[in-house]
């Protein structure tokens, strides 16, 4: 397998771990942001404030865009396992 062909499916593995964790990862920065413009204004300090909404925003994120994440992981397997031949040969 030549280097060009290794580097090129590491960049589509990163891309589609990418495109994976995105929705999920925004959704928790913009909550988290929320939350601590919220924090910065009523000067409440309770570290549990921070964390619990944000853990429910991705399960729901998760449960929205799970079959589309799944979706995409499964087609860059396919295409990763179909094109097996190319690679090692």
């Amino acid at each position: 397998m030549r280097s060009d062909t290794v580097i090129r499916i590491a960049g589509e593995a990163i891309y589609t771990t990418l495109m994976a964790s995105g929705p999920m990862l925004i959704l928790a920065l913009v909550v988290g942001l929320a939350i601590s413009i919220f924090q910065a204004t009523t000067q409440i300090q309770e570290q549990t404030l921070a964390f619990v909404p944000k853990i429910v925003v991705v399960l729901v994120a998760i449960l929205f865009f799970g079959p589309w994440i799944l979706s995409k992981l499964v087609d860059f397997t396919f295409h990763l396992l179909d094109n097996l031949h190319n690679f090692i040969g």
